[in-house]
């Protein structure tokens, strides 16, 4: 998959609220994209997070995320633009998809 690598600008307050529809289980935090995941044990979750470290290097965006046992924080924004962006909602969604692999 292709990840978009340059800046970004930041998403209209309406494109916001379109892109939370999609990913129900993000919420807006100011100006981030908030999400907690839960996983089995310390193991899943960090193997998940791994998972998540090569995605994000490859975007060159980085998520901010705290890992405490099985759950995982995790806040999305992108700095340089001030906001959140289409880069934002790609790893949200890439996210998504590499926990619902894990729970597969």
């Amino acid at each position: 998959m292709t990840y978009p690598t340059v800046m970004s600008t930041p998403l209209s307050e309406a494109e916001v609220v379109q892109a939370l529809q999609r990913l129900t289980q993000w919420q807006r935090s100011g100006d981030r994209l908030a999400r907690t995941y839960r996983f089995k044990d310390f193991i899943d979750a960090f193997g998940w997070m791994s998972s998540v470290a090569l995605v994000a290097e490859s975007m060159n965006h980085h998520p901010e995320w705290r890992n405490v046992y099985a759950t995982v924080e995790v806040e999305l924004t992108t700095h340089d633009a001030g906001g959140i962006t289409d880069r934002d909602l790609e790893l949200a969604k890439a996210m998504d998809r590499l926990a619902a692999d894990r729970a597969s």
